[in-house]
């Protein structure tokens, strides 16, 4: 698919279609581990759709599908269940927001990919962290640093190798596709 002769019209409309399709993914991926609550939990399987929209798409559409993702899915399924559904919505909203841009950015190599995920990882991480320590703030309770390390990091291990071992292999095989839009 030659995206270069596209009006930027046509260009917007596909890159919406896209996102649809990463938000469409986003919904239905957790009922593969949903039966097992904690093993959905441990794989993230939302995050892996707005990683992707974020690498496709841009930064703007990866941003935007995974803050609507947590919260389409509580209201439609109840699931995840607030305020978890708002602490990961910002979350993933850095997710794709940062894979897309750092994408864009850094040289269309194979380590740019894995450097695009990886940095998307943390950096939502953190803001899940930064969210989830301001709502406490405004809850008048407490979110204590051992709180943040369980919940970003050690129960997040499984996710992150099936993240670290599947996205980019998806992202080479759409980006040797040529189904990448505007790298």
């Amino acid at each position: 698919m030659k995206i270069d002769n596209m009006s930027r019209s046509r260009l917007r409309i596909l890159k919406l279609i896209y996102s649809a399709l990463f938000l469409a993914l986003a919904m239905v991926l957790p009922f593969l581990t949903g039966q097992i609550p904690e093993i959905g939990a441990a794989l993230s399987p939302m995050h892996i759709p707005a990683l992707l929209c974020g690498f496709v798409c841009g930064w703007p559409w990866g941003l935007a599908v995974g803050f609507v993702a947590p919260l389409l899915r509580n209201a439609v399924f109840g699931m995840p269940m607030m305020p978890g559904a708002a602490f990961m919505a910002f979350e993933m909203a850095a997710y794709g927001a940062v894979a897309g841009a750092l994408f864009r950015l850094l040289p269309k190599k194979i380590w740019a990919i894995y450097a695009s995920l990886v940095t998307a990882m943390v950096a939502g991480r953190l803001v899940w962290g930064a969210v989830r320590f301001v709502f406490a703030g405004l809850g008048h309770t407490s979110f204590p640093f051992s709180a943040f390390l369980a919940g970003a990091v050690l129960d997040a291990v499984p996710g992150i190798i099936l993240h670290i071992v599947l996205i980019p292999l998806i992202v080479m095989a759409l980006d040797k596709a040529g189904l990448i839009p505007n790298k």
